[in-house]
């Protein structure tokens, strides 16, 4: 998922990390500082239309490095969300940076999360802007609950609850999409989703070369 900078709200420095507040912390979480940068994936491509295996070996090396690796990639892609199979990978992991609308920012990562929403009666379906870094260059609306929680596990195994309301609550919802086999692209009309796709045909060689400038960056 793609971030709307306009949320972001800088005298708000209030930081939840894996659901828990902090005093302090870094605008680089220190795993992308370990991390190394990975190619996103794109849609049509057939890792993001299917459903992510479940992840079964906790506390591994590997585990370990994708999370630092998918870190460092949401932040050159200006990511506020980013799922395994965005870089190619089908486990049911994804990793977050991303503000609430109380601005609030909410960092971590969850393995093989189970999403949860408010009862069809008690929910509130909210249209806004919505972008994903596997769709570069394109944003639409998609109606989302504004309230979301996804039960998984650390990478240690240890249970974890996130809590997500507003912008935050999308990202939970949009992440959880990839790991089933979705993007954003299959909530949308058919002339909506056409027209996505026309936004990034136009965008996505401009996208690119942002990330490509963003990375290159990193290694000066």
């Amino acid at each position: 998922m793609t971030v709307h900078h306009e949320r972001l709200r800088p005298v708000d420095r209030r930081v939840r990390v894996q659901g828990r507040p902090v005093d302090t912390y870094p605008d680089l979480p220190p795993e992308a500082q370990r991390g190394a940068v990975r190619r996103v994936t794109v849609v049509g491509e057939e890792v993001l239309s299917r459903p992510c295996r479940e992840v079964t070996g906790f506390g591994t090396p590997e585990l370990s490095a994708l999370i630092d690796d998918m870190f460092l990639t949401m932040y050159v892609a200006d990511g506020a969300g980013l799922a395994a199979n965005q870089v190619g990978v089908d486990l049911r992991l994804f990793v977050y940076d991303c503000p609430d609308d109380s601005g609030i920012r909410h960092v971590g990562h969850i393995v093989n999360p189970v999403l949860d929403l408010p009862d069809p009666g008690s929910r509130r379906l909210v249209d806004d802007s919505e972008g994903c870094l596997s769709v570069p260059g394109a944003a639409m609306a998609v109606p989302r609950t504004d309230r979301a929680v996804v039960r998984g596990y650390d990478q240690d195994g240890d249970p974890l609850v996130i809590e997500g309301t507003g912008y935050f609550a999308r990202c939970l919802q949009h992440e959880s999409d990839h790991l089933a086999g979705h993007t954003y692209l299959d909530r949308l009309s058919k002339r909506d989703r056409k027209e996505a796709l026309r936004q990034m045909e136009v965008r996505q060689e401009d996208v690119f070369a942002r990330r490509a400038a963003k990375a290159a960056d990193l290694d000066r």
